[in-house]
């Protein structure tokens, strides 16, 4: 399918693509990008500059619904995350215009890399120390985090949380936890501000998002309680195990790509 065909004739793919990435975007605090992109493309049909923007805005509502969850429990860091925001939002905007200009073999493998490079984070263990006071330094740092999470939002239509949860692990202190819900609450302004433009670049179908976002929604809620049972370790190997398998089967159809062209 073009990048630029309507998405929902198919919706019994798009409502299972929501259900599986919103279940992992409470679990893992990821928005649910790195399996919604490829589950469009695969399941869906998608080109891959309309399953990115489908992605995003279905995000806004599950990433809306899973950090709900997680300030119930009291795991957000607001100030952290205000921080976040500041840089995401710019980055959105930067990102989603790259989603315009690269080609679409470029958007392909780039998007296979990160989805190995996430995998091989999620196995190496983040060592989390004590809380960091919110000093300046830390919050131009948390700011430029915020920056490159709104890029890789608005190109490759994902949250950005393989990015935040370990940054705010490993600059910040935040335990696991905290660190899923800050994340989830700094992935909406930045997905909402990297879908409007996608909207008026004509790249969003709004049915095919609200197919995908609604049951995403529901899903994230589950996750977020799921996330809070499960030992994060076991969770973090799952998911990286779960990524390279779609890695592999988006690297065959790459190649295949390739050689019809």
């Amino acid at each position: 399918m073009p990048d630029g065909a309507p998405a929902a004739g198919r919706p019994l793919p798009l409502v299972l693509t929501g259900l599986v990435g919103g279940l992992l975007s409470g679990l893992f605090g990821v928005g649910g990008g790195v399996l919604m992109v490829p589950l469009l493309t695969l399941w869906a049909r998608l080109g891959q500059r309309r399953a990115v923007a489908t992605s995003l805005a279905a995000l806004v509502l599950s990433s809306a619904a899973g950090c709900l969850s997680y300030l119930a429990r009291g795991a957000v860091d607001v100030p952290a995350a205000a921080a976040l925001i500041v840089g995401s939002v710019v980055g959105a905007v930067i990102g989603s215009a790259l989603l315009r200009r690269l080609p679409v073999p470029v958007l392909r493998w780039a998007f296979l890399a990160l989805l190995v490079a996430v995998a091989v984070r999620l196995l190496l263990a983040v060592p989390v120390g004590r809380p960091a006071p919110l000093t300046p330094l830390l919050l131009v740092v948390l700011v430029a985090v915020g920056l490159a999470v709104g890029i890789a939002s608005g190109l490759f239509g994902v949250g950005g949380g393989v990015l935040i949860v370990p940054a705010l692990g490993l600059l910040f202190g935040l335990p696991e936890l905290v660190a899923k819900g800050t994340s989830l609450l700094v992935i909406v302004p930045a997905g909402f501000t990297g879908t409007l433009r996608n909207r008026r670049a004509g790249l969003v179908d709004l049915r095919a998002a609200a197919l995908v976002g609604a049951p995403a929604a529901v899903a994230s809620i589950g996750g977020s309680a799921l996330a809070f049972l499960l030992p994060a370790s076991l969770s973090r190997v799952l998911f990286a195990i779960l990524l390279l398998a779609v890695s592999a089967q988006l690297a065959v159809r790459a190649v295949r790509a390739s050689r019809r062209r």
